[in-house]
């Protein structure tokens, strides 16, 4: 059973019944506001980019993004570029494998960018969502609502707790079209 998240939320990635999780998905889905105009109706393209900072305790150790759509080491692997939102379900999705994960890794940041510099007010139905990517069951889904005037959002981290995973919704608007471009935001994530 999914969990719906709010702001600060913390949630176990521990299976019921013991065990931890090994394969996870973070998807991404938007749509964009209908735009009224004289003759109607129209939906605008947001090309909004789902990207995984990689840190080894406060430096980053890898990126997984649109330019580059697999980790180094391969434990994480982004499935393409979704330019105009359209379509049901996740738009985006980073696919992690926790247990190929090098032992240095202490957490991952998932961040969303508005690659053409729409604001989140012309954003519609967004939301980031963790799927176990063995039984395809949700685990969580955070709500990016509320709209606003921010380009960025940090959406949630996964981070270690001794042996285990765990997961944080955030939720922290920022301005910025790439993962670069809100770097200090990040750091307080680490």
């Amino acid at each position: 059973m999914a969990v719906s998240m709010v702001k600060g939320q913390r949630i176990s990635l521990e299976k019921p019944g013991g065990g931890g999780l090994t394969k996870v998905r973070m998807g991404l889905g938007w749509d964009a506001i209908k735009k009224k105009g004289f003759f109607g109706s129209r939906e605008q393209e947001i090309d909004l980019d789902a990207t995984v900072v990689v840190y080894a305790g406060d430096q980053i150790a890898d990126v997984v993004y649109f330019g580059q759509l697999t980790s180094r080491d391969g434990s994480i692997r982004h499935t393409g570029d979704n330019r105009t939102g359209a379509g049901d379900g996740d738009d985006e999705t980073i696919q992690v494998d926790l247990a190929r994960l090098p032992v240095h890794v202490t957490s991952l940041v998932f961040v969303v960018n508005s690659f053409q510099g729409q604001t989140f007010n012309e954003v519609a139905n967004a939301f980031c969502r963790l799927v176990d990517d063995q039984t395809g069951a949700e685990l969580a889904r955070y709500t990016l609502t509320g709209g606003g005037s921010h380009t960025a959002m940090v959406m949630a981290r996964i981070y270690r707790n001794g042996d285990a995973w765990k997961m944080n919704a955030i939720g922290e608007p920022a301005m910025g079209r790439t993962f670069q471009d809100i770097l200090p935001t990040l750091s307080a994530h680490a």
